[in-house]
């Protein structure tokens, strides 16, 4: 079947047109779609927090939540090496190899899902209680974490999939995939901790069926799609050149994952040590982290996509503005949502524990935190226009750095000094500080520009 990619080209690309109002556009939906993700992680938290007690509460959002982020963060950061190449192929009009690495990019993820089961099955125990897990919580976490992992591939096609998506363009389609699988997510935890009450068990299993919903969404779309995108199952193999591409720039960005989530695994570790409030009070504290998290990871995903068009396109200045009209938008967006949140934090703490110590707790974390949050933005935003670019290496290794290496330092060395909880904390403001100072230099030094160039085969001028 020959591919048509041209009208797909037509309808998605943005490589034209005003830059904000398109950053909007993409921003908008994949902001959308990050909140529903948290949303029906937040279910499981409030359900069981409410119906089951602050012990499950701590399991499910604490402990597992590193745990899993550990594993799967890999694979995500190694699938945006697909969504990077797609992009650029994409704008640069080359519609072969969008095709090669879409089945390429599947074949990895059902591959992952059978590594990342395995690993999760046999080692999840051991990890936890290394972590110093609270016994009174261990129980609640090995139910939930051998359910997750026994459904792990639905998550990580679904992850691939929307990230085919929204290299070409579409941001709207993934959206609509996780609104349903949300809506799933949150009547099957009705019906299940509450109505049969099945506890932890049951949230995981609602959360496993949700992500199947969404897999199912977005395999069903690109085996639908009459563009060079489609996916054509009976093609599904590993393509070495495109592997070798998506291993390029998505390998260091899975290595840059596990190296934070090592890093929380630590934070986490430190935290248990406070107590079973603690451990509770960062997990609400959790979910209100995540409203900053996805807000500041949908204007990098959007950079990415960008980025990787334009350079493709060969559109260098237009990239290059994006990047600024992305980091201020960014900027102003994060203001507003820590000030709102400082605001009404109680209110809002108060819907996963009524426990006094809990919720004061909660806000202590959440005042010291949420205004440094700024200092965070030129990190994702750079890493991400220089990833869209096809510069993972580099970026990956300030990160290593100046987030990973000094937190573990200041961790383990810094921290045991004074066992408060807010020096535990300042762990987070210390080293996004160092590592935006070094991303900027490296951004407006603009070598990365031409090696970039060189290496796509780009004419230098």
């Amino acid at each position: 079947m020959a591919w048509s990619g041209r009208t797909a080209h037509e309808t998605n690309s943005i490589t034209e047109g005003i830059i904000w109002k398109q950053l909007l556009i993409f921003f908008f939906p994949i902001l959308l779609g990050t909140f529903f993700q948290q949303l029906y992680n937040t279910a499981d938290a409030i359900i069981v927090g409410k119906y089951v007690g602050k012990e499950a509460l701590a399991a499910v959002g604490g402990a597992t939540g590193v745990l899993i982020n550990l594993l799967v963060g890999f694979f995500t950061g190694l699938s945006s090496g697909a969504t990077v190449l797609i992009s650029q192929y994409f704008g640069a009009r080359r519609d072969r190899d969008v095709g090669e690495t879409v089945h390429t990019a599947i074949a990895l993820s059902l591959l992952g899902g059978v590594v990342i089961t395995v690993l999760g099955e046999v080692f999840a125990p051991a990890v936890l209680r290394l972590m110093g897990t609270p016994e009174d919580i261990m129980g609640h976490a090995l139910t939930y974490i051998r359910i997750y992992f026994g459904g792990v591939v639905f998550s990580l096609i679904y992850n691939i999939g929307s990230g085919i998506l929204r290299a070409i363009g579409d941001s709207r389609r993934p959206l609509f995939f996780l609104i349903a699988a949300c809506m799933t997510n949150i009547v099957l935890d009705v019906i299940l901790v509450t109505g049969f009450d099945m506890g932890v068990g049951g949230a995981a299993v609602a959360t496993l069926f949700s992500q199947g919903v969404s897999a199912v969404l977005v395999v069903v779309t690109l085996c639908r799609s009459p563009f060079s995108y489609q996916l054509f199952p009976k093609k599904v193999r590993l393509h070495p050149h495109q592997l070798s591409g998506i291993l390029r720039i998505g390998f260091p960005a899975g290595i840059q994952s596990v190296m934070y989530s090592l890093s929380n695994v630590i934070i986490q570790s430190s935290v248990n040590g406070f107590g079973t409030d603690t451990v509770a009070a960062w997990t609400a504290f959790g979910k209100l982290d995540g409203l900053f998290w996805m807000t500041v990871s949908a204007f990098g995903v959007s950079v990415t996509t960008f980025a990787g068009q334009n350079f493709g396109a060969r559109r260098y200045d237009r990239m290059k503005r994006s990047v600024w009209t992305c980091l201020g938008m960014a900027a102003a967006t994060t203001f507003v949502l820590a000030g709102v949140l400082m605001g009404f934090g109680r209110y809002v703490l108060h819907a996963f524990a009524d426990d006094p110590k809990v919720i004061e707790i909660g806000l202590e974390i959440l005042f010291f935190l949420a205004p440094t949050w700024c200092l965070y933005l030129c990190i994702e935003i750079f890493s991400g226009a220089l990833r869209g670019a096809g510069d993972a290496f580099i970026p990956t290794m300030f990160t290593l750095f100046g987030v990973c290496l000094m937190r573990v330092v200041w961790l383990c060395f810094v921290a045991p000094q004074f066992n408060s909880l807010k020096m535990v904390l300042t762990s987070y403001p210390l080293t996004w500080c160092l590592t935006s100072v070094l991303f900027v230099a490296y951004y407006l030094r603009g070598r990365w520009l031409r090696r970039c160039m060189k290496k796509a085969g780009h004419e230098i001028a």
